[in-house]
């Protein structure tokens, strides 16, 4: 551990997209927190111990945790959380893992969350394989390296006996993968799975920050990048590829919408994307498709440009049904039905705020630069609801995530998971 001057590190302590000035206050909070040795102890625990985080991080992976299939790597951490200590440990309805850690009084209540889910299908070989300080497997940096730097915290923090004069509540949480609709979050803020703002009872009122790891490296996010997910299905009558042949097709139309989709322009900045993930249908090579289905992910951190490019979308859909039928002549044959899958919000709270300066001063007092960035994330939810929320990494470097070749190179990975712990620690106080 490396500790730099306040003021050194006040002047020059620049990160990422906003190159954000850090205040000597904050940094002089952390610097005193640096001082109380159960804190010096906790730093040495999660260094010294991080062979036992990357054993955690390979026994996770091992374990598949396809999207809604979570529960068995779930209960390694029930265990876990369980073995070292937290107290009402306990599943929730949607199936994510809690363990509370009390503080000497309730507030300020933090939450440190990571999610157990993978984007794998069940049948994926979830082998992890290691050559020098790289491991190898789907999963095992996004998000495996999370889940074994929450359980690092853990470990760490009981190894010291660090008190915190505020509580804190650590979640392996499902539902941030894929069509997962952050269900594990919202869950945990008692707000209904349609979006941020339907079908919600009030927000839980007693979550004051919140914060996720989530993947390999030191980061901290703060701008959350909202996504709309759609099922499009078309329909029509199919029929023989021979006798039948002039009868509009289903995947003629989805084909005609790819291609649409595929020209769609957007903008740079604020950076908007768009995806066709899955597609699907017919029923044999010699058969007209009667039905064909794709998977659409829309994102921008802006709300307007997510707004315009989910426009865009619809409109392309349109043209791609009536061109299809236009092609054989026989209007309203086709038909396409869309479903919302997943509605993910943006937002941001500023790089000024306590929450990204502690974060950001946690990593330059430990000699590291944590770059800011934009990113989707279990914290969209609190983020949208006011509530004080980042995103951080777990240390070490990772590489093609959502890849079956997945790697994660271990080389002074335990640097991001003291500063998780760092982090974890300040946000607990007063």
């Amino acid at each position: 551990m490396r500790t730099l001057s306040l003021a050194l590190v006040a002047a020059y302590a620049v990160s990422g997209l906003s190159r954000t000035v850090i205040p000597a206050q904050q940094l002089s909070g952390i610097e005193t927190l640096l001082q109380e040795p159960a804190v010096r102890g906790a730093l040495d625990s999660a260094r010294s111990t991080e062979s036992l985080t990357l054993d955690d991080q390979v026994r996770f992976c091992q374990t598949a945790a396809p999207p809604f299939r979570e529960a068995a790597r779930g209960e390694h951490l029930r265990r876990a959380f369980v073995q070292l200590g937290l107290q009402n440990v306990r599943v929730d309805p949607e199936g994510n893992v809690l363990g509370d850690r009390p503080g000497l009084t309730p507030r300020p209540h933090v939450v440190v969350a990571a999610h157990l889910d993978t984007v794998f299908p069940p049948e994926t070989d979830v082998t992890v394989r290691r050559a020098g300080a790289t491991f190898s497997g789907p999963g095992v940096g996004d998000n495996c390296r999370g889940l074994a730097v929450l359980v690092a915290i853990v470990r760490a923090l009981r190894s010291a006996g660090v008190k915190t004069p505020g509580s804190i509540t650590f979640v392996a949480n499902v539902g941030e993968e894929g069509l997962g609709n952050l269900r594990g979050v919202r869950e945990l803020f008692g707000v209904g799975k349609g979006g941020a703002g339907s079908a919600r009872t009030a927000p839980r009122p007693d979550i004051d920050r919140f914060v996720s790891i989530d993947g390999p490296g030191v980061y901290v996010s703060h701008i959350a990048v909202g996504s709309h997910r759609y099922r499009v299905t078309f329909k029509g009558p199919g029929g023989h590829s021979y006798a039948a042949f002039g009868t509009a097709s289903a995947i003629g139309a989805l084909g005609r919408a790819v291609a649409k989709i595929a020209e769609l322009q957007v903008p740079d900045q604020p950076r908007t994307t768009f995806n066709v993930g899955r597609i699907g249908g017919g029923t044999a090579v010699n058969a007209i498709p009667s039905d064909a289905w794709m998977e659409v992910d829309l994102r921008s951190s802006d709300r307007a440009a997510l707004a315009s490019v989910d426009a865009k979308f619809q409109r392309a859909l349109e043209a791609a049904v009536t061109e299809e039928n236009a092609r054989w002549g026989r209007a309203g044959v086709i038909t396409a039905s869309r479903e919302l899958v997943g509605d993910r919000p943006s937002g941001s709270i500023p790089a000024s705020s306590s929450i990204v300066q502690t974060a950001l001063g946690a990593a330059n007092m430990l000699g590291l630069n944590a770059q800011l960035s934009e990113a989707s994330t279990d914290a969209n939810l609190p983020i949208s609801l006011g509530i004080p929320a980042i995103t951080i990494g777990g240390g070490g470097v990772g590489a093609d995530a959502h890849a079956l070749t997945e790697s994660f190179d271990s080389t002074e990975a335990w640097k991001g998971t003291q500063h998780a712990l760092l982090v974890t620690v300040a946000l607990a106080q007063k």
